[in-house]
């Protein structure tokens, strides 16, 4: 708990903000090291407090055929080798209570799927590692909800918490971002991270050849919900990253390019350094008389 606590100081003082970052699934340990490498570097670079991201499997795909990743036991050992190589914290997340134990092992965050942000003993299993957890916002959910989410973590004897905002559902197939829920997460008492990636998904948005769906996306936006969300103030940035998101075989449509990164990082630093959103506005209703 003594690390975790650490770290997750670490992650409240980031200034102007930490980064939650990797490709969405492992698809090989040579992926997975090469992006670690070039993520390190740049993060570095920048200043920038950096958490690897990557998931051992993807649970809620749109269809049972897709691609889940290597699974817990082989995912943990590839995750397990870029802390080693790289001496990076490590961000994956859990679907089952029954992970938890070993995931905690490996992992320094352990982040809750938003389909699964209310799920009682998921929470408290994740809690009792003692790592930093990370609760990402159901799209079905309001803001006001994440402070019970993020009250069942503490009340397990776990501290160590942040929620995330990923979009809420607007009709069938698309998602929108509400920035109005980046003030309100604050009211769960934790630092707020923004998932400036899924929040573009549009969930079974895209048919396919010879039938079926999957889910489609507005790469061409991340941009503007990073600016914005960095605007505001939140206190980290979820991403997800690939060299040739062409050809991911998870959120493809959603994942940032890797040549693209350091540019846009660049700029959000810029704008998180004179951004005054991490303060409250002192708003004086008295009448102005000149």
């Amino acid at each position: 708990m003594e690390s975790s606590s650490l770290l997750f100081n670490q992650l409240k003082a980031a200034e102007p903000f930490f980064l939650l970052a990797g490709p969405n699934v492992i698809e090989s340990e040579d992926h997975i090291l090469y992006m670690a490498k070039h993520l390190k570097n740049i993060t570095s670079k920048l200043g920038l407090k950096f958490v690897f991201k990557s998931s051992f499997d993807k649970a809620n795909r749109t269809s049972s055929k897709s691609f889940r990743g290597p699974g817990l036991a082989e995912g943990l050992k590839i995750l397990e080798k870029v802390k080693t190589i790289y001496d990076v914290p490590i961000v994956t997340d859990v679907h089952e209570s029954i992970q938890c134990e070993a995931v905690g092992r490996v992992a320094d965050i352990i982040q809750i799927p938003a389909f699964l942000c209310r799920q009682t003993d998921l929470l408290v299993a994740a809690a009792k590692t003692g790592k930093v957890i990370n609760i990402k916002k159901g799209q079905f959910c309001a803001s006001s909800v994440m402070l019970n989410s993020a009250e069942k973590v503490r009340l397990a004897g776990n501290q160590n918490v942040m929620v995330c905002e990923r979009g809420t559902m607007f009709g069938y197939n698309d998602l929108i971002v509400d920035p109005r829920n980046f003030e309100w997460m604050r009211e769960a008492n934790c630092p707020v991270v923004a998932d400036i990636t899924h929040s573009l998904q549009q969930p079974a948005g895209k048919k396919l050849e010879g039938g079926g769906v999957a889910s489609g996306g507005l790469r061409e936006l991340i941009p503007c919900i990073a600016r914005t969300a960095v605007a505001v103030g939140v206190d980290g940035i979820f991403m997800e990253v690939h060299n040739d998101p062409l050809s991911a075989p998870v959120d493809g449509p959603t994942q940032w390019p890797l040549r693209h990164l350091e540019e846009l990082l660049e700029e959000l630093v810029t704008l998180g350094r004179v951004s005054k959103g991490k303060q409250q506005f002192k708003i004086d209703l008295t009448p102005f008389c000149d």
